[in-house]
């Protein structure tokens, strides 16, 4: 190739340059998606961030209120609550569906497997988990066995900032009364404990 053609080719290569340049100049500046989803997540979003948008109740978030209400409803006396794992899809279909519509309701026809295994996802996406370390470290060390224990155990978790007690609270008092069923769901406290422990304490 002479240097006649290399300098036309050259020529037509910048040009090219100059002209996919100007598009992309022109092209509307897109907000990464990520980061407006990361503004609508329900899942992963620190407690304080729901309380600022209106999302809780007494402290509470709604989005776990639901699902508490729909398991009430519909799964207390299902054999093996929370330990038959939902479907890796369906769960996350349900995920997408509740931040899709801050409002939108579970549907009394949703599988109680799905349900109970995004409730438990919830806690585990929690950024700086339901109890903090400090305080998981001091809830270990003392054993409930006796009244003055359970007492301390119980300032202790008064430490925990306002939202995350309240969401414990409400978790404790759902746990027991899946408990109370456990003659038709075979989920004992010890059961409970081993499938939500490593969720609240992390």
């Amino acid at each position: 190739m002479g240097a006649g053609a290399l300098t036309i080719c050259h020529n037509e290569a910048a040009v090219q340059v100059k002209e996919d340049i100007k598009k992309m100049v022109q092209m509307p500046v897109m907000r990464p998606r990520s980061v407006a989803a990361k503004h609508n997540r329900l899942f992963g979003a620190p407690l304080p961030e729901l309380v600022e948008r209106g999302l809780t109740e007494d402290g509470v978030p709604l989005v776990v209120r639901r699902m508490v209400e729909h398991l009430c409803e519909h799964a207390l006396q299902q054999e093996g609550l929370f330990r038959v794992n939902g479907n890796v899809r369906a769960v996350e279909a349900l995920r997408q569906h509740l931040e899709s519509d801050e409002d939108a309701d579970i549907g009394s026809d949703a599988d109680t497997c799905t349900v109970a295994s995004l409730l438990k996802r919830y806690l585990r996406d929690l950024p700086q988990g339901l109890v903090d370390t400090y305080l998981n470290v001091i809830c270990i060390s003392l054993e409930c066995g006796d009244e003055a224990s359970c007492s301390g155990l119980r300032e202790h978790l008064k430490q925990l900032p306002g939202d995350h007690l309240s969401l414990l609270r409400y978790l404790c008092h759902f746990l027991t009364l899946v408990e109370s069923n456990q003659q038709d769901n075979r989920m004992n406290a010890h059961n409970l404990a081993t499938v939500f422990g490593p969720s609240i304490f992390q």
